[in-house]
């Protein structure tokens, strides 16, 4: 059986900014670089008698888009998954925000 440590740490070599940042597409002209938030987590263990056993997962959320036409660039948002994470952020975060003013009044 593989070690699943050295597997995972061999993986996770492609996490973060390659994971984020999609490869460069030429499309008529037009340069894109896609964008995403990803996240993912590990986990492992075994038991007394060495059975062992790991798992793993994983997400991602498309944002957008890094678009250059001629001499500029700009971002160009996804805005569907845009409001995908904007909504329940906000709503999370005033939700707390209501809780600490809540507590500050007593």
């Amino acid at each position: 059986m593989p070690n699943i440590a050295l597997e995972l740490g061999k993986q996770s070599a492609t996490f973060g900014v390659k994971s984020a940042y999609g490869e460069q597409q030429d499309v008529d002209g037009v340069r894109i670089v896609p964008v995403a938030i990803t996240w993912s987590g590990f986990g492992g263990g075994s038991d007394d008698a060495g059975n062992g056993g790991g798992g793993g997962g994983g997400y991602s959320i498309p944002l957008g888009a890094y678009v250059r036409r001629g001499d500029g660039l700009q971002f160009e948002p996804n805005v569907v998954s845009f409001l995908a994470v904007a909504i329940p952020f906000v709503w999370v975060a005033g939700r707390a925000l209501s809780r600490v003013i809540r507590a500050l009044k007593r």
